[in-house]
């Protein structure tokens, strides 16, 4: 299906709004190094309106994942710092601070490759999002906010609640899937960072992910900054998307733009004015990246 052909069409209205409420995400011109020599980040700005979906997309290794491990402070685990720019969440800026912390403050994120834990249950998996909630009121108001949390889940992911008692690591990819975004709805967040979504999962499963992505977004103003090589999908979702390149942001704009641009349309889906091209013929794109002359 063609970029251009959006099923989630964004209206004059919605835009008008995400322009009005400004950004709860900014990223400034960050520099992100591993092990203190290997530059992988340079000069990456971006940023997120408040209650907006904005899409990151690129090839493997563009530097999808370090950006979002930059703003949820996941890098010192992989050996990373940011060592240039600033990050701001809220007006505030948080590149200092600890991902427990940043996720008191509402910034979540799912990884790639979903990491569930096998060995508890669905149900478990979702409890174990809701520790990091606030721990003021008695042990009954707590309990009831939990459960409040884990039906809320349940309403978006009915399948789980269906295998609530299954053991996560013999449920199946989508269900994993799933269970990771529960998982951060339990935190109550008013930013998910969603990492490769639709990595191993069948098309109907990522189009039935994606669909609740919007139901969040749309119905509980959740904003959504998600890395995803699959652009096709991501552009029909969100409403602004970047381009990253060899860790480099090479294109951005409005997400219908950027679906209908013929580069774009071309390196990431092998598609042309001239229809659907060989792998033979797209795969040395590489050379020919206008955006990068």
């Amino acid at each position: 299906m063609d970029l251009a052909s959006r099923s989630v069409p964004t209206s004059s209205k919605a835009r008008a709004a995400d322009a009005g409420c400004g950004a709860l995400l900014e990223v400034n011109g960050i520099e992100v190094v591993y092990s203190h020599v290997i530059l992988v980040l340079k000069g990456v700005s971006l940023s997120v309106p408040r209650g907006g979906i904005v899409a990151l997309l690129g090839a493997n290794g563009a530097g999808k994942t370090t950006t979002l491990r930059a703003v949820s402070n996941l890098l010192r685990s992989e050996r990373g710092e940011v060592t240039k720019g600033s990050i701001v969440y809220d007006g505030q800026r948080i590149e200092r601070l600890s991902p427990y912390d940043l996720v008191r403050r509402g910034v979540v994120q799912v990884m790639e490759g979903r990491h569930c834990f096998a060995h508890l249950s669905i149900e478990e998996n979702l409890l174990t999002g809701a520790y990091t909630g606030s721990a003021t009121g008695s042990a009954a108001s707590t309990a009831a906010s939990t459960a409040d949390a884990i039906e809320r889940v349940y309403s978006y992911f009915p399948r789980l609640k269906t295998r609530r008692a299954s053991l996560a690591g013999y449920t199946s990819g989508g269900e994993q899937q799933m269970c990771a975004i529960g998982r951060a709805l339990m935190a109550r967040p008013s930013m998910i960072l969603l990492d490769e979504p639709s990595m191993g999962l069948a098309p109907q499963v990522v189009e039935e992910i994606f669909g609740i992505v919007h139901d969040l977004n749309t119905r509980e103003g959740v904003s959504f900054l998600l890395a995803e090589q699959n652009a096709n999908i991501a552009l029909r979702y969100a409403r602004h998307g970047y381009i990253l390149e060899n860790g480099r942001v090479v294109m951005d704009g409005d997400a219908e733009s950027l679906a209908s641009n013929e580069d774009v349309k071309e390196f990431y889906l092998g598609l042309s004015r001239d229809g659907r091209r060989s792998f033979r013929e797209a795969k040395f794109y590489r050379r020919r990246k206008r955006w990068l002359a």
